[in-house]
């Protein structure tokens, strides 16, 4: 009996010495219960408790942890069902109330995110809950931290996964989607031709103006030409007149010489004549040249401090 006795002392020995001595590790926290009721909280390090009076209550994880969303289906305000999961991203602040507060605290967060995911995406279009995620994830965040403060704990962020809708309902969107598209380029391709429409009928504009400004000028100076040209054969006229009656009978030659050999010019000109044959009474012309000859040094004469007289030249007989 004596080896026998010795064994059970030791052993009994051992489990108090692992009963008083603890050691809690990084990252947690135990709470301390005496004959079953919370006393205090065991930070990480070597601690010693009275064995059978003093015991270790829970040990709470004081790291921030994952929790995984399971997948649901949620109706949406339009009355579409979308498959919804996501995770959640916590922290316990307060080892005493996350151990005493809430009975199975993984749970309760758990059933709490799934049921304000419900709340949130059953009050939005389908739209809008494919497009404003990051508004959802924001109220459910707000709306589980509240609720979990009593817990002590702290909601660090709360995302969706993912927000699957029906398949038939997918194959529904991407039409859509394609038929707006297709409306889009084709509202772009036809703004493209009116444009470009606009842009000819302007340029079209442009240049009739243009040409009928360029037309009006040439217009403008061809008159201006003739108006010169009239101005200068009524002044020879007046000349020759003026000549005429002050008896010189040479102005009668000048002008009957130049107006003779203008309708000559022409008729040689003219573009349906390769060859002119014709009778002229060269003694004729002759004679309307010296006229104008004379005509010339009669004037020369009549100038102030001209030079010296020309002889008269011979006249050709009519």
């Amino acid at each position: 009996m004596g080896p026998l006795l010795a064994m059970i002392v030791l052993f009994a020995g051992v489990v108090i010495l692992f009963k008083t001595v603890r050691m809690v590790p990084q990252g947690y926290e135990w709470t301390v219960e005496r004959f079953g009721r919370y006393t205090q909280t065991l930070s990480p390090g070597l601690h010693f408790l009275i064995p059978v009076v003093y015991g270790v209550g829970r040990k709470i994880n004081m790291m921030e942890q994952v929790l995984e969303v399971p997948s649901q289906d949620v109706i949406t305000k339009d009355n579409a069902v979308v498959k919804v999961d996501g995770i959640v991203f916590f922290q316990v602040l307060d080892a005493a109330k996350a151990a005493y507060e809430v009975a199975t605290l993984e749970i309760a967060i758990l059933n709490l995110v799934m049921t304000n995911i419900r709340t949130a995406i059953g009050s939005m279009d389908l739209d809008e809950s494919l497009s404003k995620r990051d508004e959802i994830n924001t109220k459910v965040l707000m709306a589980v931290d509240q609720a979990t403060h009593p817990w002590g704990i702290k909601v660090n962020r709360i995302e969706l996964k993912d927000i699957a809708p029906p398949r038939d309902l997918i194959d529904s969107m991407a039409r859509q989607m394609k038929a707006e598209r297709e409306k889009r380029a084709n509202i772009l391709e036809a703004e493209g031709f009116r444009q470009a429409a606009i842009l000819k009928a302007e340029g079209e504009k442009q240049a009739t103006i243009l040409e009928a400004e360029g037309e009006r000028e040439a217009a403008f100076r061809a008159a201006e030409a003739r108006e010169r040209l009239a101005e200068a054969e009524a002044k020879a006229t007046q000349m020759v007149s003026d000549a005429i009656s002050n008896g010189n009978v040479q102005a009668i030659n000048y002008f009957v010489a130049q107006k003779y050999i203008e309708a000559f010019k022409e008729l040689a000109q003219a573009p349906n004549q390769k060859f002119v044959l014709m009778p002229m009474e060269s003694s004729g012309m002759l004679g309307s040249l010296g006229g104008i000859a004379e005509l010339a040094r009669e004037a020369m004469d009549r100038k102030p401090g001209g030079g010296i007289a020309m002889p008269p030249m011979p006249k050709g007989g009519a």
